[in-house]
């Protein structure tokens, strides 16, 4: 599953089906293994296939196999999760109809609306990257290469959903040791006076971490 914030809105990519099962409903993107790819490397091809990009975090989020979830045989799948800032307008494989982003609000709150168990997955990767936001640099996946506090404090509010305060969440992420690193630039793409800029440092877990509560 591929997620992005796209206009302040936490979105994720998904597609029509065109094909039995589930025909005409809303899915999460992924295909079959091929025969000679491990499984690292079909995720990495069907993102590109989807997406268009590879400058994106990739992880694996877990294992689905519950009898019964795909209708056509015994299917095991293994998810992974993509996280990237704001990703082109997706274009539908052979076997979609349609594809597009989609907010995760609209998607979670009518669980019957995707096919399989595509819903436990999504909810899944979701509740992943709010953890992982919380102890991990992960945030920045979302930004540009060179980004302001209030834009990565804005990343924050979306994918949590919760408003932050400005000067507590500026304290945070300056205490936050290898967090963020000066650019020595600053810019005025947002108006007002001119903003700091910075870019990804070099900790790879957050000390202390950012807290949702």
């Amino acid at each position: 599953m591929v997620l992005t914030v796209r206009e302040n809105e936490l979105c994720a990519l998904v597609i029509r089906r065109g094909i039995a099962p589930y025909r005409g409903r809303w899915a999460l993107p992924g295909g079959f293994v091929l025969p000679d790819e491990d499984l690292p490397d079909a995720a990495v091809r069907e993102l590109s296939e989807e997406t268009r990009t590879a400058n994106v975090h990739l992880e694996q989020l877990g294992t689905y196999g519950r009898p019964g979830r795909d209708p056509r045989m015994r299917v095991i799948t293994v998810a992974y999760l993509a996280l990237a800032a704001d990703l082109p307008a997706p274009t539908a494989g052979s076997d979609a109809a349609e594809a597009r982003w989609s907010t995760v609000d609209d998607l979670v709150s009518t669980p019957r609306r995707l096919a399989f168990d595509h819903h436990e997955i999504l909810t899944d990767g979701i509740e992943r990257a709010r953890a992982k936001l919380e102890y991990s640099p992960l945030a920045t996946a979302f930004c540009a290469p060179e980004f302001t506090v209030a834009e990565l404090r804005l990343v924050y509010e979306t994918v949590w959903g919760v408003r932050l305060d400005p000067r507590n969440f500026h304290r945070k992420v300056a205490g936050a040791e290898g967090f963020l690193l000066p650019t020595g630039t600053t810019t005025t793409r947002h108006g007002g006076r001119p903003a700091q800029l910075f870019r990804r440092g070099p900790a790879t877990i957050l000390s202390p971490p950012m807290l949702r509560n």
